[in-house]
């Protein structure tokens, strides 16, 4: 018979079962094409290279996400309107000046935008429910989409970040057949992971990142020692307005800037879910979890699927996304690295 003790410590391992569980299950999908001959060695990396580099850009636009959430607790609906906003007005001052250049006028405009974003919508609802800060967030994103739009136009741009889209061969000698990859795509995954990098630095070793972090913890405590609510709230919105240029810049030079840029968050979402709200390495691994399922799966369940069911097509790389986010709502609710809360009565 267990006591009590024993039934307490023995609990946290059977909330554990589901969530390893569900690991080993995507562990065992990641590695079965190779291990069963499916796939040869060379392909295989190609296209785990390839899903570990779109989930570096998955966890950009996330870190928007869990910014924001962590310093006010509110979810950002306008993350992926700021990513729009943000590569419309790279890609239309870059046709006046050169491209560096216009990226440092629009961190200037995201900053301001910050500012207006404090003083006009956060602050006048600092005492509110959170449901009012959630639905504020959601107007903002429709203004943005507008307002970018009327102000920089409608059209699809193009972004030249000066970076060859051809394909590379690497890993000939090593790997048989080697590894294609694009230049563009490597060039993007470095971009990406050295500002998570120094974001990591930012928020570990500087005195206004240990402030952000201590907002995210209590706000009360942390304006009962000094710490300026609105000041770090106007320092997250433009953080995040920063990576929101990084994402859309990177996004824009793939893609073209267009509406469907914006669209780009909805897939930040499951990443956060996976992740945890409130965890900016949560939000990084999340981001590579979802890119590499999303490209396997894609790749090698899709065919046998269609093939099975007489299908008309794959597409899982449109749906894998969520159906795994909510398996871990389902398992995990506060995802990998969110904190756990238990009410106590």
């Amino acid at each position: 018979m267990l006591t009590s003790g024993q039934a307490t410590e023995s609990a946290p391992m059977k909330r554990q079962i589901p969530v390893i569980a569900l690991c080993a299950v995507l562990a065992a999908g990641l590695f079965t094409p190779l291990l069963t001959g499916a796939a040869a060695l060379g392909f295989w990396l190609e296209v785990l290279l390839g899903g570990l580099m779109a989930g570096v850009l998955y966890s950009l636009v996330a870190l928007g996400f869990v910014l924001i959430f962590k310093a006010s607790g509110v979810f950002n609906f306008a993350q992926g309107a700021m990513v729009l906003f943000a590569a419309l007005t790279v890609a239309r001052l870059a046709e006046r000046m050169p491209l560096w250049l216009a990226i440092l006028l629009a961190i200037a405009i995201m900053i301001v935008l910050a500012i207006l974003i404090e003083r006009l919508v956060l602050r006048p609802l600092v005492s509110q429910e959170a449901v009012a800060l959630l639905m504020a967030t959601l107007g903002l994103s429709y203004f943005l989409d507008g307002f970018g739009q009327t102000l920089w136009g409608s059209d699809i741009y193009s972004i030249d970040l000066g970076i060859a889209r051809e394909p590379v061969m690497i890993l000939d000698r090593v790997v048989q057949g080697g590894i294609l990859i694009n230049r563009d795509d490597v060039a993007a995954a470095v971009v990406a992971v050295l500002l998570v990098g120094t974001l990591a630095l930012f928020f570990q070793k500087t005195a206004t990142g240990r402030a952000l972090r201590a907002v995210a913890d209590d706000h009360q405590a942390a304006q009962s020692i000094g710490i300026p609510l609105n000041r770090i709230w106007v320092i997250v919105w433009s953080v995040a307005g920063m990576t929101a240029i990084v994402a859309g810049v990177i996004w824009g030079g793939k893609l073209g800037v267009q509406f469907s840029i914006s669209q780009v968050a909805l897939k930040a979402l499951p990443v956060v879910i996976l992740g945890g709200f409130t965890s900016v390495p949560g939000a990084i691994i999340g981001g590579l979890i979802i890119g590499v399922g999303e490209k396997m799966a894609e790749v090698f369940l899709g065919p046998p699927l269609v093939k099975a069911f007489d299908l008309a097509g794959g597409g899982i790389e449109n749906w894998f996304a969520y159906v795994l986010a909510l398996l871990f709502l389902l398992v995990r609710p506060e995802g990998l690295f969110g904190e756990r809360h238990i009410d106590r009565v």
